[in-house]
């Protein structure tokens, strides 16, 4: 048997994105969401999710979409709660880790956990960033003021 191979084309980006939508159809949690509510129409998404991936882990530049717009939409719809977030990403992890790796499945993995942490703040009106800002008025440190010398 031989040791499975890293994601390094349009064509491994295809396999996994269409595999993984597949487990996600099937799945008991998932596939409400998607066939549902979503009413996602698979063969005219697929092509779409493949050019973010491709731009995620290649940067290929091919997706323009806003992902988070889609998502707040679908959110206003149906509530993607923490158990669903979780569900995709396991989903994901899965999937990548049956059929490839290496490098740009490591990347692919660590990106749709940053996604769904992002995504889950976000839909909870927080914001995505893991570099939250702080005020100027945080960092500024009062000094004792000097006696001179």
């Amino acid at each position: 048997m031989t040791s499975p191979s890293d994601i390094a084309s349009r064509d491994d980006v295809a396999t996994l994105v269409e595999d993984f939508y597949n487990r996600c159809f099937a799945d008991d949690l998932l596939g409400p969401v998607f066939v549902d509510v979503a009413r996602l129409d698979l063969r005219a998404h697929l092509p779409r999710m493949v050019d973010f991936w491709m731009t995620v882990l290649f940067r290929a530049g091919l997706y323009d979409g806003n992902v988070l717009d889609v998502h707040v939409a679908l959110h206003d719809r149906h509530p993607l709660t923490a158990e669903l977030l979780d569900r995709w990403l396991e989903t994901w992890t899965a999937t990548v880790s049956d059929t490839f790796a290496g490098e740009v499945a490591d990347r692919a993995v660590l990106q749709a956990r940053r996604f769904a942490w992002s995504m889950s703040r976000r839909l909870m009106g927080e914001s995505g960033s893991a570099l939250l800002t702080v005020s100027r008025e945080e960092l500024v440190i009062a000094l004792p003021e000097s006696s001179g010398p």
